[in-house]
C-alpha cells in the first residue's frame, strides 16, 4: 500500500482521523533495544493537538498503546504495532464536504477514486492526525540512532514572511535539545513571539499561515547512501512527502543555488577536527551524488497554509454539478507548520535509520 515506506525498517500506518484508532505498524526493529516511554512521551507531546491559541482546539493526548513487539519495556524481534485512539472527534463538522469538496483538500480526489466508500470524516487517511503514529516509529528510531552517536533536530524556520535563524555550520546537540524543550519549536524566541502573532493574526481573520521546517542530521558516518535513485536525498524527499500540506523540499543552499556562481556554490574541502575530510562551508547540504559525505544533513521543507479556513469559499455541488460557497467550520489548526517539526525528524530518523541497516553501518 501506500501507506508503507521502508526496506529493512518497514513502517505501516494505518486508520482514520475519527477512526476508532490510528496507529503504526514497525517491522525490522533490532530485537532488545529499550524503549525510553518517558522520552517517547515528550516526543509525541511536541506534535500534540489542543495545547495552545496557535494549534487547533482538539484535544487528543496521544498516548501509544503497545499491542506486541515491546517486552519488558524492549524491542523483542516481533514486529511492533501501536495505537493511539481517537477520543475528541466530531464528524457531523465534515458531513457537507462529501458533495461540495473543500478547496485544496483531498475530498474530491478520494471522491474520484473511491467514489462514497472512502472515510473523510476529518479528512480521514488523508488528515494530519496519521502524522500522530508516525511519531511513534520515528521518535523510537531517534532513540536508537542517538545510541549510535547521530543526533536529529528540527526548527520552525519561517512563518509568513518572519524568519527564524538557520542552523550554524555545525549544529550541536544541545541545540536540538533546546528548541525541543520550547513550546514554539525556533532558535531565536523574538522571531518566535513575531511568527506567533503572525499566526493569531491569520486564526482572527478565519485564515491560515504556511511556513517552513528547517532539519539537521549529525554524527552521520561518511559513504551512506548511493547514487542516482536511491540517494539520501531521494529516499528523504519521498518520506517527507508522505507528511500532509508538505508542498516543497531544498538541501543545503536549495533553490539559492539557482542565483550563485559555481565559485560561491561550491563547497572547499579543508581539514576539520580530528584530522578529518571536511568543506569550509555547507552549500549541498552534507550530500555529494546521493551519499553522505561527513557533513551534517540539512534540508528544509515547504508548508502550505491549512486549506481549512472560516473564510468564504469557492466550491462545486457535485449531485446538482452547481457553484456553490462553502464556508468550513469546526477545529482547525491556522497554521501546521510548528507541529510539523517533530513530524519532519520522525520521518528522517525512520529513514536513516532504515538507510543505515541496509547498507549495514
Amino acid at each position: 500500500m501506500s501507506s508503507e515506506i521502508g526496506k529493512r525498517l518497514k513502517i505501516s500506518v494505518f486508520g482514520q482521523s475519527h477512526g476508532k484508532a490510528v496507529g503504526v505498524n514497525i517491522d525490522g526493529l533490532p530485537a532488545g533495544e529499550l524503549i525510553d516511554m518517558d522520552e517517547l512521551m515528550h516526543f509525541m507531546g511536541r506534535r500534540r493537538p489542543g495545547k495552545d491559541a496557535v494549534s487547533t482546539a482538539r484535544s487528543e493526548q496521544d498516548v501509544p498503546i503497545f499491542l506486541s513487539g515491546v517486552l519488558n519495556g524492549m524491542t523483542c524481534a516481533s514486529p511492533l504495532c501501536a495505537i493511539i485512539e481517537n477520543n475528541d472527534t466530531r464528524s457531523s463538522d465534515y458531513s457537507e464536504f462529501f458533495d461540495s469538496p473543500r478547496p485544496s483538500h483531498a475530498d474530491y480526489t478520494a471522491r474520484i477514486k473511491w467514489g462514497d466508500k472512502a472515510d473523510m470524516r476529518g479528512g480521514g487517511h488523508f488528515s494530519g492526525r496519521m502524522t500522530a503514529p508516525l511519531c511513534i516509529a520515528g521518535g523510537i528510531a531517534k532513540q536508537l540512532l542517538a545510541r549510535r552517536g547521530i543526533f536529529i533536530g528540527a526548527h520552525l524556520a519561517s512563518i509568513g514572511g518572519i524568519s527564524d535563524s538557520l542552523f550554524p555550520l555545525w549544529p550541536e546537540k544541545q541545540l536540538f535539545d533546546e528548541i525541543a524543550l520550547k513550546a514554539f519549536p525556533v532558535i531565536d524566541d523574538e522571531k518566535g513571539y513575531l511568527m506567533q502573532e503572525t499566526i493569531l493574526q491569520a486564526a482572527k481573520a478565519s485564515d491560515s499561515v504556511g511556513g517552513a521546517v528547517e532539519c539537521a542530521v549529525i554524527g552521520l558516518p561518511s559513504g551512506l547512501g548511493t547514487p542516482m535513485f536511491d540517494g539520501i536525498e531521494n529516499r528523504l524527499a519521498a518520506a517527507v512527502f508522505g507528511i500532509p500540506a508538505v508542498k516543497g523540499i531544498e538541501f543545503g543552499a536549495g533553490f539559492a543555488c539557482t542565483a550563485m556562481k559555481g565559485s560561491e556554490c561550491n563547497d572547499p574541502f579543508c581539514i576539520g577536527e580530528n584530522e578529518t575530510l571536511a568543506t569550509e562551508t555547507n552549500n549541498s547540504g552534507g550530500i555529494l551524488g546521493g551519499i553522505t559525505n561527513g557533513m551534517p544533513l540539512v534540508f528544509r521543507i515547504a508548508i502550505k497554509p491549512t486549506p481549512s479556513i472560516g473564510l468564504p469559499q469557492k466550491t462545486v455541488c457535485l449531485s446538482r454539478m452547481e457553484q456553490t460557497t462553502l464556508t468550513i467550520k469546526g477545529r482547525h489548526d491556522p497554521c501546521i507548520a510548528h507541529r510539523a517539526v517533530p513530524v519532519l525528524e520522525a520521518v528522517t530518523a525512520i529513514v536513516i535509520l532504515d538507510t543505515l541497516l541496509e547498507e549495514g553501518f
